[in-house]
Parts: structure tokens; sequence; C-alpha cells
């Protein structure tokens, strides 16, 4: 075989084989196949797809490019979450803690930035000290010991998936269902997990922009984690506009804390409480959706899910004093309000322009491997989401910002990401499905 004419097929929109991408994953993972025709290979997928049994392919060759892990000497079941991305998209900082203080293991592998979507290890790091590179035996201790460990990829598992996340996000191939689906998955299984709730945004600031693309999504992973054993529930979260208020990685975090003291924003709270609950519910730790709920939101306000949060971070070499005193984390020094141009409520807050900036920002990744910068981003006011009343003049949003020029820049931009009406607007519901 050669990678050319597997490239060749599927540009020519034939199916592949188990054999022909086992043969692009390995040569990929040991340096055969260079970056460039990995990146052929990438949009040939994004322009043609894949049949669901070549994307079920696609993901076991990922999943086993390296070793997986097996936590049962570690907890007898282990529940993971993963996100398809979003804008201001901080779940997992919230949801793992909550999860795990109610004795629930949650071991996860993430990711970081891809496109205008943030990263959850990027955010992490905006903590001095967190340290995402665990060896195997570090993610099994600290899972054993806190209940909730979340690492990056590493050489030894799911490397492939490794290489072409980062590579996707600089080649424009970021959207395509196939790569979307085996990349998560990958992770999932590689990982260890035995349960995993999906947690699938749908909207303008997703891969995802329609609920049936989204519901078509959800669909492929599951039957993919079906097919590979683990029991699949999905939840399909709307992201027309930002998750909460903030987006940008030391602000995410800032606002993740103040959702662990039960605070922190309306719908970011409600999301997080969904996910945990199915969370509990898919491990067999609670028998009904409403019982799942109310655990889950106990843990916010009794202040389990902080004491546990504070556990995760100190296990992976966190500084404590920048969450117990999130005013100590990365801050911009130029900060400067959007307003609004009239009165009138709320249409539109579009959330892949404001993801679209926080990049330019410095807040994501131009090209692979560019450094991002934790201090800038965008916080919302709380007027400033769909079906907020607003008279001119109005913040509508604050831009936090390296230099001037990106300020003034940002704030050009984001001018675009608005439009208001004179009648009331009904915001979008949090979650529009749950796929259980």
């Amino acid at each position: 075989m050669r990678i050319v004419d597997i490239i060749t097929q599927k540009r020519d929109g034939a199916s592949l084989s188990r054999e022909e991408i086992d043969f692009f994953i390995k040569g990929y993972v040991a340096g055969d196949v260079p970056d460039y025709q990995a990146a052929a290979f990438c949009m040939a997928l994004y322009f043609r797809g894949m049949t669901s049994e070549e994307t079920t392919h696609l993901t076991e060759a990922m999943a086993f490019s390296g070793v997986t892990l097996d936590l049962h000497d570690v907890a007898s079941f282990i529940v993971d979450k993963h996100s398809s991305g979003g804008v201001g998209d901080k779940t997992t900082l919230v949801v793992g803690p909550m999860v795990a203080s109610l004795g629930v293991p949650v071991g996860k592998m993430s990711g970081r930035g891809l496109s205008f979507s943030g990263g959850t290890l990027d955010k992490l790091e905006s903590i001095p000290g967190f340290n995402v590179s665990l060896t195997i035996e570090e993610f099994k201790h600290q899972l054993r010991e806190i209940g909730v460990v979340v690492a990056g990829q590493t050489h030894e598992l799911a490397p492939a998936d490794g290489k072409l996340y980062a590579l996707r996000d600089v080649t424009g191939t970021v959207p395509s269902l196939p790569l979307i689906a085996s990349s998560i998955m990958s992770k999932k299984i590689a990982a260890g997990a035995d349960a995993i709730v999906l947690d699938v945004k749908v909207g303008k600031g997703a891969f995802m922009e329609t609920l049936p693309d989204a519901v078509e999504l959800a669909e492929l992973m599951a039957q993919i984690g079906r097919g590979l054993g683990r029991k699949m529930t999905a939840v399909i979260g709307d992201m027309s506009q930002p998750l909460g208020l903030a987006a940008g990685n030391a602000l995410e975090v800032v606002e993740a804390v103040e959702t662990l003291h039960g605070r922190g924003p309306e719908d970011f709270r409600q999301h997080c409480v969904d996910v945990a609950a199915e969370m509990l519910l898919i491990a067999g730790a609670t028998t009904t959706p409403k019982e799942s709920r109310e655990r889950a939101a106990a843990t916010l306000t009794d202040g389990s899910a902080w004491a546990k949060f504070r556990q995760f971070v100190a296990a992976q070499g966190g500084d404590l004093r920048f969450v117990d005193d999130p005013t100590l984390l990365p801050r911009a020094p130029f900060v400067d309000a959007l307003r609004a141009p009239e009165a009138g409520y709320v249409a539109r807050a579009d959330a892949r322009e404001i993801g679209f900036t926080v990049v330019d920002l410095g807040g994501g990744r131009a090209k692979k491997g560019d450094p991002v910068d934790p201090a800038v981003g965008v916080v919302l006011a709380e007027n400033g989401k769909i079906g907020g009343r607003v008279e001119a003049g109005d913040p509508l949003l604050w831009v936090h910002a390296a230099t001037a020029e990106s300020l003034a820049a940002a704030l050009t931009r984001l001018a675009t990401a608005y439009e208001f009406s004179p009648e009331p607007v009904s915001p979008p519901p949090v979650i529009h499905r749950i796929l259980r």
C-alpha cells in the first residue's frame, strides 16, 4: 500500500478498508507519513466524509495506536465525559469535581483549543504549576487517591489522535464529523472509561451548527462506544452563544471557581448540573434523573465539589493560592467594554465570532505549536446574552487584551457579533435534548 493511493481513494469518494486505515494511522504515528500527507488525508475526509463503518475503524486504529488503560485495578467502574467543543465551555473544571465528590471516579483525557473552541488543558494550565503531562502510573495513582484526574494525551495513549488533533486545528479540517467522532471516542476508549457522557454542542459556536447534525454526531459516537462495550449517553447543549459569560483561559477558571462556590452564571450552572446528573445516572450512583440532578446540585451548595476541586488542583501541582484567590490569576493589561449601539433586546451574540476574537487576542492558536496567552479573552455582561434588555451605551461585554492595538481590533470585530430586536427575544434552551 501507498499513502498517496489511500489519499486519492478518499479524495475520489471511495470507502477505505480497515487495513488501509490502519496502514495510514500506524505510518503517521511512526513518522513515516509526513504532516503534509496527513493534512491532505484530513481534507479528503472533510469533503468526502466516511461511512459509520469507516469511522469505527478509524476510531479503533487511533485508540489502539498506543497503549490503552485498564483502570479496573483502581476502581470497578470509571465514568468520563467529553465535549464536542464550544466557546466558554469550562464544564470539565466543574463537573469532574462534582461527580468525584459523590464517589464516582472521573478519569479524563482532554485536549487543547481547536479553531474557535477553547481547550480544557489550556484553561487548567493558566493555574501556575498545574501539570497536565502525567505518566500512566501518575494518572492511575491520582484517580485512586483523589477520584478525579484530567491529563493530556501522551506518546503512550492514543498518540495518533494527539498528532491529528494539533494538525486539524491549523488545516481547516476541525468540523469534519468522522474526525470529530474518532478523536473524541479514541481518547475515551484509550483512557479506559466504562461509561461516557457525550456533551455535544449545537449552534454557531459549535462544530455542529444544526440540531440534526448534532444528533447525528451524538448517535455516531454512541454507536462506536456501544460497539466497543461502553455505556453511552449524549447531552445536546446549546452553543449559539457562549456558555456562561467568560471565554478565555484564566477568565474561565475564575468563572469555574465562582460556580464551584454555588455562584456563577445560571446557564453554565444548569449545564453542569445536567451533565453531572447524567454521569451519576449512567454510573448507577442514582436511579432517577430527578435524584441525579438534586444530588449533583447539592455538591455546589454544600462545598463538597469545591473541596474536591482543590484536591484535584493540588494533586496535579497547581498552586492553590491562585484558585483560593482568583484575582492572582494572569490578568490582561488592557480592558474595555463593547457598548450597545442602540436600545433593545439582544437577538444574536455570535459565539463563533467571539471565539475567533479570543483566538486573535492570543487565547488560541493560529498555527500548530503557537503559545497561548492565558490572560486574554472576553467576558459578557449578564444582559449581553440573547434575550437581555439593553439601553444604548450599556456594556455588552468586556475585552481583555495584551495590547491596545489588539483591544481595538477585537472591539471592532465583536461589534459584528451582535444583533438587536425592538421586541422581546426568548433565550435558547440550555439543553436541547438528552439521548440515553
